[in-house]
C-alpha cells in the first residue's frame, strides 16, 4: 500500500476531486501521510504582486486557495503537510515528486481543450510523463 502521497492543488475543483480521492486511498492504511503541495507560478506571482496591498495579503489569497482541501484532510483525520513551492507548476512538482521519492502522486487535471493542450501542454501531463512513480489525474 501506499505510504507516502503527493497532492498536486491549486485550489480548482479539480483539485478538490483530487484530494477526496486522496483520502480515499490514503484512509486504506494507518501509515499513509498525505503530502500537499502548491507551486506558486513566477510567472503569475508578478501579476499578483502587483495587485496585492501586501506580502501578507498575498501570502493568505495563497493559503485560502488551499484552505477547502485542507479542511477536506482534517475532517477525514488525514496525516498531511503543506509546502509551497515557487517555479513553474509542471516541472517543480516533477522535481520535487521525484526528490522526495513518493509512492503515488495525485493531480487534478485542469481541463483543457485539445488545441490548448496541444500548444501549451497541461501541468498533468507534463507531470505523469516525467515523475518517477505512477501518477493518478483526477478530472
Amino acid at each position: 500500500m501506499y505510504k507516502k502521497i503527493l497532492l498536486a492543488l491549486d485550489g480548482s475543483e479539480n483539485s478538490m476531486r483530487a484530494t477526496k480521492e486522496a483520502i480515499k486511498i490514503a484512509s486504506l492504511s494507518s501509515e499513509c501521510q498525505i503530502e500537499t503541495v502548491f507551486v506558486v507560478d513566477i510567472s503569475k506571482s508578478k501579476k499578483d504582486i502587483l495587485h496585492s496591498s501586501g506580502k501578507e495579503e498575498l501570502e493568505l489569497s495563497r493559503r485560502m486557495k488551499l484552505l477547502p482541501a485542507e479542511e477536506q484532510l482534517k475532517l477525514n483525520n488525514m496525516s498531511y503537510g503543506i509546502n509551497m513551492l515557487y517555479g513553474e507548476p509542471g516541472p517543480s512538482i516533477v522535481e520535487y515528486a521525484n526528490k522526495e521519492q513518493f509512492d503515488l502522486v495525485i493531480i487534478g487535471s485542469r481541463g483543457l481543450n485539445s488545441l490548448q493542450e496541444m500548444v501549451l501542454g497541461s501541468v498533468s501531463h507534463k507531470v505523469v510523463k516525467r515523475v518517477k512513480c505512477p501518477v493518478l489525474v483526477v478530472k
